[in-house]
């Protein structure tokens, strides 16, 4: 827990002037409520006691300015407060998904995108409550209690002495429960997060679902996980509800007791009237102080196993390191040469991928590579794009090894298009531009018809306006290639990657796209992955690579 209130204090003083205002306006309240038991006491022992109506109005008068000004200060402290809880919790939101953001591929083969998206969504909402609402209250509340505790001291020294005895009785189940709520508080989450990549999964894959009747069984396993979830909450509450009671009760208690014990010296002349009341006013401060913190620790020990989570997150150091400055001498119209690689993926040390790699790229050219399926061939692509580093070996670009060069001065070079086309839930448009943003709509259309897409675009009703859905699902696997296609030759690349990216697409749109390419000969390098001969007839060179060797290469004629 002290971890988690640095965390929150460490993000909150970034904003001096709001915590400052919230905190004055915290003092003042809590002081001027503290104000209201002396003015209790002065209404009962002068105005009721002397039964002086001049003195009782103006003992109202004061209760009532003295309530306006609380209820004033209230307002500063709840905007400024939920304010900060808004502000800290979207800087968390927005330092967790920086921190995932530069992980590396192999990261999110071990860890599932739903689990990861609660984190950011759950666990910061658990902490924007906290922030914005529980804390606030919870400060407001031990100013109270600490200057209620003083204010009884002053009145009653005796019946304050009876009411610290009774103290540790109530702190001692807080400290306990406290602990349970935090284990069980984490747990919750953790089943909250297996229930959001449950579903997630799910609906991404309905079409499969549904073909292969599932229905039942997926709804079975969901529910599963929901009871799983509902039953650790239910025990979270259930412990919850026990402290937050107990605390009542004991409070209740303690202040029945200063009411006899009080009552007792009231009527044997030792307190006034007023005295009495002030005192009691104090003690249900106090007792409610008490009670609200004693809630409060337990949404602490929530947000802490919150915290906790995204700090497992906000803790991650990226596999690969990314370079800081850029290469001098980076020349992308030269050859690229991999020189002796040899790689394993971190998920299957055991599966040697590439062994001793030798193999050029000639500057706009185009190059394929063919062979069987776990050959190597994407894995190349993957190592161009710095997803991995080699185990040996490197790779040279011009005379720039591409280890040494950012992410940004190397990827600003290269356009890639994956076998299975990765598009966002957007317009036609956008996801074009996604390459560069800053094109104009002639860029895109220009793109868009090198890719063969500008035809199926312009039939559709909303054109280049269309928003394509989840991944693309509203358009055919074809549609979605050429649009795949069309970003990256929007990105104007020097080295333009295609992975089987003409596969879904029938030969009459595979010749053209083809066409388009060998029209771009001489201002790019473009290096083909595919299956079909026919799609490689116009390579000017052909790598034959099986078990990550290359065993073969020439032109499709030598060959």
């Amino acid at each position: 827990m002290k971890y988690l209130l640095y965390q929150l204090w460490d993000q909150a003083i970034k904003y001096p002037s709001k915590l400052l205002l919230a905190l004055i306006a915290l003092l003042v309240t809590s002081i001027t409520t503290l104000a209201l038991g002396q003015g209790l006491k002065f209404l009962i022992d002068n105005g009721f006691g002397e039964k002086n109506s001049d003195i009782l109005l103006l003992a109202v008068v004061v209760i009532v300015a003295l309530a306006a000004v609380i209820s004033f200060g209230t307002f500063i402290r709840f905007y400024s407060v939920s304010w900060l809880g808004e502000r800290i919790s979207a800087n968390i939101r927005v330092e967790t998904f920086k921190k995932l953001s530069i992980q590396t591929p192999d990261f999110f083969e071990r860890n599932l995108s739903g689990e990861l998206m609660t984190r950011i969504t759950s666990d910061t909402a658990i902490l924007e409550v906290l922030i914005g609402s529980s804390l606030s209250m919870a400060l407001r509340n031990i100013v109270i209690v600490l200057g209620g505790l003083l204010m009884m001291i002053i009145t009653s020294p005796k019946l304050t002495i009876l009411i610290l005895l009774i103290v540790p009785i109530v702190l001692i189940p807080i400290m306990i429960l406290g602990t349970k709520v935090k284990r069980l508080s984490r747990q919750s989450q953790d089943r909250l997060a297996d229930i959001g990549q449950n579903a997630g999964e799910i609906i991404n894959e309905i079409k499969t679902v549904q073909a292969f009747n599932k229905v039942n069984e997926v709804n079975e396993i969901f529910t599963k996980n929901v009871e799983k979830a509902f039953n650790i909450a239910c025990a979270r509450i259930m412990q919850r509800g026990i402290l937050i009671s107990l605390v009542i009760l004991l409070v209740v208690s303690s202040l029945g007791l200063v009411i006899w014990v009080g009552g007792q010296e009231l009527l044997s002349g030792s307190i006034s009237g007023g005295k009495l009341t002030a005192f009691a006013f104090y003690t249900i401060l106090v007792g409610g102080g008490t009670a609200t913190i004693a809630e409060v620790i337990t949404e602490l020990q929530r947000a802490a196993g919150a915290m906790e989570r995204l700090n497992e997150i906000k803790e991650l150091k990226p596999r690969i390191a990314d370079s800081k400055q850029n290469v001098n001498g980076f020349n992308p119209n030269l050859s690229i040469k991999f020189r002796n690689i040899s790689f394993k993926y971190p998920s299957q040390p055991k599966n040697q991928v590439l062994e001793g790699l030798q193999l050029q790229i000639d500057p706009n050219t185009t190059v394929a590579f063919v062979g069987r399926s776990g050959s190597g061939k994407s894995t190349i692509f993957e190592l161009l794009l710095r997803f991995h580093l080699p185990d040996s070996g490197e790779i040279i670009w011009g005379n720039v090894p591409i280890q040494s060069m950012p992410f940004q001065q190397l990827r600003q070079k290269i356009a890639w298009v994956p076998q299975q086309p990765n598009l966002f839930s957007a317009s036609i448009e956008d996801n074009i531009k996604f390459s560069s943003p800053q094109a104009n709509q002639k860029d895109v259309i220009n793109a868009s018809e090198t890719a063969f897409a500008n035809e199926f675009i312009e039939q559709l009703p909303q054109k280049y306006q269309t928003f394509i859905g989840d991944r693309g699902i509203r358009l055919s696997g074809g549609q979605r290639q050429r649009l795949a296609i069309a970003r990256a030759l929007l990105a104007k690349p020097k080295l333009l990657l295609l992975d089987e990216a003409t596969s879904a697409l029938d030969n009459q749109s595979e010749n053209q796209i083809q066409k388009a390419l060998t029209n771009l000969k001489g201002t790019i390098t473009t290096v083909i992955i595919a299956h079909r001969l026919s799609t490689i007839e116009a390579a000017d060179n052909i790598y034959v690579i099986d078990k990550g060797r290359v065993i073969d290469s020439g032109s499709h004629h030598d060959l």
